[in-house]
């Protein structure tokens, strides 16, 4: 072969090469240089009254998932009215994809027993749109990593696991997107196909209704990929009520890889007062100081303790005079006013202790938000204190009550769960007498108060002179 055949070949194997790696490029985008071929994958909806607690818990699931280097990409799919400075804080400083999705219509939203908080759940349907990955892990936000489970990827084309004896849970599961998959969930939802509880949950479950009759999975050896639909070992999904019984793990099938919270939505364990109520808030919220941290709740913190602690100076350098306010016009006119003092007075307190828990931010750590609110409550109580010159101790008496409720439900060394139950139940049944004897005493001294001649002067009496009302 001469030398312009050998170049001219040379040539024809270039082109031939170049021809290949730009079709394998093209009809695999995931699988090019940098990307990867799986992918974690959670949602994100708005319209409900704790969107941005929710988009805090994906914050912190997704950089769990860098920490523990995950082989695979971190995929939000977002609905279209999600803020814009969430999306980019998901994609700049999390190191997530969001994938902007309109939102799926939900047919069931008008059956009875529909909860009005799922309406935008059936998104998570979008999953099987990802047809760039070979295998996607579904998520839900109150998911808390112990391990990363990269190895769930070699599972079939669905994997689920089963909390419930007869019904898996959607909180995570395995799936192989498929264009021809997701058409057709698109087309049972046209037809509104059965969906006893109207979201997700509902849906999938009926669409694989199969799925408690197939294998347990079990990893492959040699990074093979199984076909098929197989069910989860517990360990990959373990429900946080499992923990409650024995405060201690139990579950002996699987890797205890992932805890699930479902349940109340106000007990999730990013609320602060979720924990010690619930011991494992504790965990979830030590993940997020690891990731996360709490810098955009400590204005707010701040705040709220500059402001109680100038209702605390202004109480004690500033009591009330009630005779300038009040004057005995008739007996008939007295009574109303004790009674209408007396209401004020009982309100006041009770605001004391309900105000501070609905203002501080609820996403902040368990430890800081019960010391605000122990601060806040005392600061609140000081207003009533001064201004209805009563005891202190029967007005704090609930405070203290509540630290040692909280000091009773931290303590560590419950030997399982029935007996920290039984501790917190016995400490209520003993406080509660106390409580009720201190309202009695507030009530009490709360009579003398008002019955008192210095601040309900006779009608043509001179008033007394300033100052002699207050109590030392």
């Amino acid at each position: 072969m001469g030398w312009k055949e050998q170049r001219n070949v040379v040539g024809l194997m270039r082109f031939l090469l170049i021809i290949i790696l730009a079709a394998y490029g093209t009809t695999s985008p995931a699988n090019g240089e940098g990307a990867q071929r799986n992918a974690y994958a959670t949602m994100m909806y708005m319209g409900t009254p704790r969107d941005y607690e929710f988009y805090v818990a994906i914050r912190v699931m997704l950089r769990s998932l860098g920490r523990l280097n995950v082989e695979a990409d971190r995929v939000v799919i977002a609905s279209s009215d999600v803020p814009l400075r969430w999306v980019q804080a998901l994609e700049q400083e999390d190191g997530a994809k969001v994938v902007r999705v309109e939102n799926l219509n939900n047919p069931y939203k008008d059956q009875p027993n529909f909860d009005r908080r799922f309406k935008l759940t059936l998104n998570k349907l979008y999953a099987w749109s990802l047809v760039d990955y070979d295998r996607v892990i579904m998520l839900d936000a109150d998911n808390l990593f112990l391990q990363k489970t990269d190895e769930l990827f070699q599972c079939g084309q669905f994997c689920a696991v089963f909390i419930n004896p007869c019904i898996f849970h959607t909180g995570l599961f395995v799936l192989q997107p498929s264009e021809v998959v997701f058409k057709d969930m698109v087309h049972e939802l046209e037809i509104v196909r059965n969906n006893p509880d109207g979201a997700d949950q509902g849906f999938i479950g009926s669409y694989f209704s199969d799925l408690l009759d197939q294998p347990m999975f079990h990893l492959p050896p040699n990074g093979t990929k199984l076909h098929g639909t197989y069910r989860l070992p517990l360990g990959y999904q373990m429900d946080a009520t499992y923990y409650y019984l024995r405060l201690r793990w139990s579950v002996p099938c699987g890797p205890n890889s992932v805890i699930t919270f479902p349940g109340a939505p106000w007990l999730k364990p990013w609320y602060w007062w979720a924990w010690p109520v619930l011991p494992l808030g504790i965990s979830w919220h030590e993940q997020r100081r690891q990731t996360l941290g709490y810098a955009a709740e400590m204005p707010a913190v701040l705040i709220q303790c500059v402001i109680y602690l100038g209702i605390i100076a202004m109480t004690r350098l500033a009591r009330p005079n009630f005779s300038k306010l009040c004057y005995r016009r008739s007996e008939k006119n007295t009574s109303l006013i004790q009674i209408g003092i007396k209401i004020l007075a009982i309100w006041s307190i009770l605001a004391s202790y309900v105000v501070p828990f609905f203002i501080i931010p609820h996403t902040v750590h368990p430890l800081l938000g019960w010391s605000l609110y122990l601060f806040g409550s005392f600061a609140l109580c000081s207003i009533a204190i001064n201004a209805f010159l009563l005891p202190l101790l029967p007005v704090i008496v609930p405070w203290l009550g509540i630290l040692g409720s909280l000091l009773v439900m931290a303590f560590p060394w419950y030997p399982d769960g029935v007996v920290r139950a039984l501790s917190v139940f016995g400490y209520a049944f003993c406080a509660a007498p106390v409580v009720w004897v201190a309202m009695v005493k507030v009530m009490a001294c709360l009579q003398v108060s008002i019955e008192r001649e210095a601040f309900f002067p006779k009608l043509g009496e001179s008033s007394p002179p300033p100052g002699f009302n207050k109590l030392y």
